[in-house]
């Protein structure tokens, strides 16, 4: 990060987690509520030496790719050019940023504490399991946010309350993105996507056999969504374009999925009652007034109505003896529809 970079500090919201994401991640995540950095732990967040194989904390099991390594040597190269801050300076550029929104207030905050993001980042590699610099990039926008709501009178360090900011970001991304569906959209789905496996283990642990309805106790959702959930996240995402067989003749399983608009039976019914409809309406066109005629052909079949005041004006009364007129005109042609066609139905002529 180079110092040009400065004037691209943003204080305004970018794409936020929603309330009750936060409500989630505070009353239901062990993790986020564990994350408290202390005076000591700040110094020992990652100076980093690029030489140095270690480069943060991460799980060995799962190595990161040598480009990505490379990319993310960089990215901490930079990083550890600027220094951490003091607490009592903290507090004044924290107050600078809310009383002033002074951006280079903001912008040393923010680069004092971009080892934090890499530092909780590197804590969710294990989850995320592809590009690292992806939930530092979240946990940057993150950051940003909570120098925004940041109140400095709190007593609240700003790494602890950063940290909640900064692992919200990053989980709305991996939820996001953990598949081309999006797997959770409501709150109680994010909740189960967050917490269903941590909440098995943990009732494996203390020596239970956990089925649905015990789940669903513990998390506090329906038996429903935890099914749901569970079916979600054990298949994965399917073309609906792919060939349900071999052959390269076959159909795909877009052709077996039902039609969102009417079918071809539905279809000809309804051109059928128009049909019937419009037949017994020209019966009855001789037994109309010429004011009834008018608002028919005008106002009841027109496909731009005219309105009861342009009918008024044009035979010189007012409107409510316009609706009068209409309203009378209706119960006649349900009546002679009624008559005239066999099963007709008053759905067929609406008010």
């Amino acid at each position: 990060m180079k110092k040009t970079q400065r004037s691209s500090v943003e204080l305004s919201e970018p794409h936020l987690p929603s309330d009750s994401d936060m409500e989630i991640l505070e009353a239901d995540d062990q993790k986020v509520q564990d994350i408290e950095i202390t005076d000591d732990e700040e110094d020992e967040l990652p100076v980093i030496d690029v030489g140095d194989d270690a480069i943060a904390p991460q799980d060995k099991s799962l190595p990161i790719p040598a480009t990505v390594r490379d990319s993310l040597h960089v990215y901490l190269r930079e990083v550890s050019r600027f220094p951490l801050l003091k607490p009592d300076e903290e507090q004044r550029l924290a107050k600078r940023v809310r009383e002033h929104n002074d951006s280079e207030a903001a912008f040393r905050l923010i680069s004092s504490h971009l080892r934090l993001v890499v530092k909780i980042a590197m804590d969710f590699q294990r989850r995320w399991m592809q590009n690292v610099l992806d939930l530092i990039q979240e946990g940057n926008v993150g950051l940003m946010r909570a120098v925004n709501k940041f109140d400095p009178d709190k007593g609240i360090k700003f790494s602890y309350y950063a940290a909640f900011w900064i692992k919200a970001y990053i989980l709305k991304f991996i939820i996001d993105n953990w598949r081309m569906v999006k797997i959770g959209t409501t709150q109680a789905q994010r909740k189960l996507f967050y917490n269903l496996n941590r909440e098995r283990q943990k009732l494996v642990n203390e020596g239970f056999d956990p089925d649905a309805a015990m789940l669903s106790a513990r998390l506090g959702v329906s038996k429903e969504q935890v099914l749901e959930m569970e079916q979600r996240l054990a298949t994965a995402d399917i073309s609906l374009d792919a060939k349900v067989s071999d052959d390269s003749n076959t159909a795909t399983r877009m052709d077996f999925l039902p039609a969102l608009g009417p079918g071809l039976e539905e279809n000809l019914a309804t051109e059928q009652i128009a049909s019937l409809v419009q037949s017994s309406i020209e019966q009855i066109m001789p037994r109309l007034s010429e004011k009834e005629i008018y608002i028919l052909k005008k106002r009841l079949l027109s496909d731009e109505p005219v309105t009861l005041r342009e009918i008024g004006e044009r035979y010189n009364i007012t409107r409510e003896r316009v609706r009068q007129l209409e309203t009378r005109l209706l119960q006649k042609l349900r009546q002679h529809l009624a008559t005239d066609i066999k099963d007709f139905s008053e759905q067929w002529i609406q008010s």
